[in-house]
């Protein structure tokens, strides 16, 4: 077993994560198993570092003895032109000291100004983000729509590349400091920082218990919308009693004493092990497509290479019963996010010395767990969704599903582990209503909208109003569908700002999600028109005249 280099109580130099600034820390203890060190700052925040992040004071003494042991005639000389200066100019130090406040100020005006323009900021997503971007979702919306080979290749070659990058800047940006825009882009810590074979094995074994959950013969078994070639496939819905095995399994961890700062800790090294183990995915997904009947290809899938490897080319793709896409949908991400809120908590009273969570933290991991378990209570509505019936399985749902999912979606929780926001009782209150007024929506919506692809004819639904389709299928305009056409992302929107509030106003970086998620839900409404005019024609125009309004009314 290796020696360790230091010992408990030692003070030292420690390395700022992210960063390549030194700062004093005690040594609190040393795990010898990952050979990680616990300190703690001055300001009370305990980390745990590498040995090579950790240097002894005296190396940091001797290097400014050295800077400023010049020759003794040098230093004679400096002293003999400081006594010999104008009495009307200030002191070298003051004038230093009075520079550096400057730029203090100058750094604190500028975040005061970041702060105030955060609720602005907010209001212009909803009120100004739908004509300026417009030229972007409209290139987006034709990259997903299109057969065009040179949109396709550029636009998801810069999609497949961009968006891992994007997300690792997005974490490293929350590790900092002050995670302000104006210090984008952050530190990049060096590639053998974010890979660890143990993290690997430990996103493998959570995969697998999932995998083991879900092939259990519980739960009701069901059958899917009708295939191409009349085919409906059974799916067995048991993802909420995985959601409670998983739960006591956690539990029972918990009580075990299991350390779970270890996944904190290692974030970044678990989302690069979850984007590498959905490359690998996607590869294995397309190379088995090649062999795939005609009848079992997605309706997106376009023949062009790299395209079919981005939005999927098969569209059920199965291990005997094992749905690998219906899988990956709802258990290992999305599990997996309330599993990471939950470790962020409890780093949140470690790191900040917390008897309780904060108030903040228990909203964001309360309005996420309702959102994670309204999903796998209502399971089988996802069979009716796009993804299922239209989307193959690719590499956008399986880095969206696997990765973006667990990672972005609680970009909120791990925002608040070192950047802490006491949120008072009336404006949490406030924060509820929204909250449940979105969630409202949103199930209303979806609970309609599923009941009546079941079984249009069910008496329950008598007193909704439809128009019949040349497809056959009939087209709601009355309940929630007659108010607002897609209410479902209205409602989502709400929820999505309301997971944001408790974080507060001095950055926007947690405003991120609300953002992105609006620019989704730009995209998807327009893919939605553009594949519903095409497939009912005449009596999708006739829709649009009886439900006119749209969250979005500038994209076409």
């Amino acid at each position: 077993m290796p020696s360790r280099k230091f010992a408990d109580g030692e003070v030292v130099r420690g390395r700022w994560p992210g960063s390549s600034l030194y700062y004093e820390v005690e040594i609190l203890s040393h795990d010898s198993t990952s050979q990680l060190y616990t300190v703690k700052y001055k300001d009370g925040t305990e980390l745990e570092l590498k040995e090579n992040d950790i240097k002894p004071l005296t190396s940091f003494r001797q290097r400014k003895g050295g800077s400023t042991s010049s020759s003794p005639s040098r230093r004679r000389g400096s002293r003999s032109r400081s006594r010999s200066r104008s009495p009307g100019r200030p002191p070298k130090s003051a004038r230093r000291s009075a520079s550096a406040s400057h730029q203090a100020n100058i750094k604190e005006a500028r975040r005061e100004v970041e702060v105030k323009l955060t609720p602005l900021v907010l209001v212009l997503v909803f009120i100004l983000i739908q004509p300026f971007v417009f030229p972007f979702m409209y290139v987006f919306t034709r990259i997903t729509c299109t057969s065009n080979v040179h949109e396709l290749f550029a636009g998801v070659f810069l999609i497949m590349f961009g968006l891992p990058v994007f997300l690792f800047l997005l974490l490293l940006m929350c590790k900092q400091k002050d995670p302000s825009l104006l210090n984008f882009p952050p530190p990049l810590p060096a590639l053998y920082e974010l890979w660890e074979t143990r993290v690997f094995g430990v996103y493998l074994l959570w995969f697998l218990i999932q995998v083991l959950f879900y092939l259990l013969p519980i739960g009701k078994v069901v059958e899917g919308t009708p295939l191409i070639d009349g085919r409906r496939l059974k799916y067995r819905l048991n993802g909420f009693y995985a959601f409670i095995l998983t739960s006591a399994v956690i539990g029972t961890s918990l009580f075990q004493g299991v350390e779970f700062h270890y996944v904190y800790s290692h974030f970044l090294q678990f989302a690069l092990g979850a984007t590498v183990f959905c490359v690998v995915l996607s590869v294995y997904l397309y190379m088995r497509s090649l062999k795939a009947p005609r009848n079992d290809l997605s309706p997106a899938s376009s023949g062009n290479a790299v395209y079919d490897f981005f939005i999927g080319r098969e569209l059920n793709p199965r291990i005997g019963t094992f749905d690998l896409k219906y899988f990956c949908e709802l258990r290992p991400g999305l599990i997996g996010w309330v599993v990471i809120n939950l470790v962020m908590l409890l780093a949140e009273m470690k790191i900040q010395d917390r008897a309780i969570p904060s108030l903040a933290m228990i909203l964001v991991n309360s309005f996420q767990l309702l959102y994670v378990v309204d999903a796998l209570w209502n399971e089988e509505a996802l069979l009716t969704t796009m993804d299922i019936i239209h989307d193959g399985f690719g590499f956008m749902l399986a880095f969206g599903d696997l990765v973006w999912v667990p990672f972005i979606y609680s970009f909120q929780a791990f925002y608040l582990v070192s950047h802490p926001n006491e949120v008072s009782w009336p404006m949490a209150s406030l924060i509820i209503v929204l909250k449940l007024c979105g969630y409202v929506i949103f199930r209303g919506a979806n609970s309609q909208k599923n009941a009546f692809r079941k079984n249009p004819s069910d008496p329950k639904l008598a007193h909704l109003k439809t128009i019949h389709t040349s497809t056959g299928k009939h087209l709601l305009v009355s309940g929630w569908w007659g108010f607002v056409r897609h209410p479902n992302y209205l409602g989502d929107l709400i929820m999505a700002l309301a997971w944001s509030l408790p974080c507060g106003f001095n950055h926007i970086l947690p405003y991120f999600y609300v953002i992105y998620f609006t620019m989704l839900l730009v995209h998807r409404e327009a893919r939605d028109e553009y594949h519903c005019k095409k497939k009912y024609g005449v009596a999708w125009e006739k829709y649009c005249q009886r439900v006119p309004y749209r969250i979005f009314p500038y994209i076409y």
